[in-house]
């Protein structure tokens, strides 16, 4: 027999009860098989990264070649963003969450064969960037549900967005790190970065297995709300104190088209203040591990693919680190959380522009630790104000359209090398620590007039 068995209100009376009464009595906790997931496939999806070089170097690719493959990537994560959230919102997290790493696998092993027919290498990076979009928006919004009551007591307001962000950034880390060094050191490193992937995702595929749906638009179970989420709290305006609370029984979709009508996306507080910020989300991130590398790569002959895998661990593990930090830099729905993060990408691309001027290998790896806290901080403080804003039959398309207008950074690193010949990395760091001060004044305004 289960060692567990849910609990449903029985009558309307009861729905208040359920909303603070755990239905599930595990040692593990639910979100934390979604996380699994989560991260096995954010650790599939970035693997290839440092492995760029190696494709390169070994197999004679040209940059041209390289720039497509990265590409492709972006087409499976952007179509599944936008309307996997929706989808899920219509037809419940499950679905989607267990169709995410059966992608994931694909993309892994047509990667493999990829060594000996680059052709499959395209088809393995869609399907890679298809998984990882479903985990995105349909992972993170699964992972804050079942982090509120009635599937969990034990976190707060923004423990959802911590958890999901937590899970992606250290999968993305070691995903780059583990590839690096297999690719740098084994007989095989066209093959064992991919292998090592196919078996961790599988394994935690099946640890997903039993993890209960969350939709109330399926299951009619009514979620928990945020503790703070209508509360006056410190720093919250009146204006937003104000808003009626939203119901959290959410009605159901009629239809996909339903589902993807978004009006929250159009609001002006989040045309003002995420639309500004999410484009910075993975442009530091790519800015520290596809930019920096490059710049002082001869003085690493000999150990490419290592140092770029190195480097973007170093990044990503500052990522984790402002993520873990973020419970006290940041609070849930503050005014001033996203500006925050906002100045920390300024200090990094600082940072990053005295590397590019000095071709320091000690201020390369400060640059990618600073552009790395930056990131971290960022996404969860732009997850964190998508949630808040969206409406609960609208959570998983929010999360799919935030997450969509943040991979729009993987696009810097592009833009910068098309502008090289003509100025250099230092000065167009220094023009995008410009641009970040502009966008941090207009957030300031969209969180004092909205």
């Amino acid at each position: 027999m289960s060692s567990f068995s849910p609990v449903f209100p029985s009558s309307p009376s009861s729905a208040a009860d359920a909303a603070v009464t755990p239905v599930r009595h595990r040692r593990r906790p639910d979100w934390l098989a979604a996380a699994g997931v989560l991260f096995a496939v954010a650790w599939g999806g970035n693997e290839f990264t440092p492995l760029l070089a190696l494709y390169r170097i070994h197999d004679h690719m040209s940059a041209q070649s390289v720039n497509v493959l990265l590409g492709a990537y972006v087409l499976g994560i952007i179509p599944a963003l936008l309307i996997g959230g929706p989808l899920s919102d219509l037809r419940g997290r499950r679905p989607l969450m267990h169709l995410a790493p059966a992608l994931s696998i694909a993309g892994s092993v047509l990667l493999t064969l990829g060594a000996v027919c680059h052709p499959l290498l395209f088809i393995g990076r869609i399907c890679s960037g298809l998984a990882l979009g479903l985990v995105m928006a349909v992972g993170s919004s699964w992972i804050k549900e079942l982090s509120t009551p009635p599937y969990s007591t034990s976190g707060d307001a923004g423990s959802g967005a911590r958890r999901a962000t937590m899970a992606l950034t250290v999968g993305f880390a070691l995903g780059a790190v583990v590839a690096a060094l297999l690719a740098q050191f084994t007989p095989i490193p066209e093959i064992a970065p991919y292998a090592v992937n196919i078996v961790l995702t599988a394994a935690l595929w099946l640890v997903l297995i039993g993890t209960p749906e969350t939709n109330p638009t399926v299951t009619g179970v009514p979620l928990g709300k945020d503790e703070d989420a209508t509360s006056s709290a410190p720093g919250t305006s009146t204006a937003a104190s104000a808003t009626p609370a939203r119901t959290p029984s959410a009605p159901a979709h009629e239809s996909l088209r339903d589902a993807l009508r978004l009006r929250e996306a159009v609001s002006p507080r989040f045309l003002l203040v995420v639309l500004p910020m999410a484009p910075w989300v993975f442009g530091a991130a790519a800015s520290a591990y596809a930019v920096l590398p490059a710049l002082v790569m001869d003085l690493v002959p000999g150990f490419e693919v290592a140092f770029a895998g190195i480097l973007c661990f170093v990044a990503l593990s500052f990522g984790v680190l402002s993520q873990q930090m973020a419970r006290h830099l940041i609070r849930p729905h503050s005014q001033r959380a996203i500006a925050s993060a906002m100045l920390a990408v300024i200090v990094g691309v600082v940072i990053a522009a005295a590397s590019a001027f000095t071709h320091s290998m000690v201020i390369t790896v400060v640059a990618a630790a600073a552009l790395g806290f930056a990131y971290g901080l960022l996404l969860i403080a732009g997850l964190q104000e998508t949630q808040h804003c969206a409406r609960p039959e609208h959570l998983g398309g929010m999360v799919g359209v935030y997450y969509s207008l943040t991979y729009l950074g993987f696009f810097i690193p592009a833009i910068l090398s098309a502008l090289a010949p003509m100025i250099t990395y230092g000065a167009m760091f220094l023009i995008g620590g410009a641009i970040a001060a502009a966008s941090v004044v207009v957030i300031q305004v969209g969180v004092r007039r909205f």
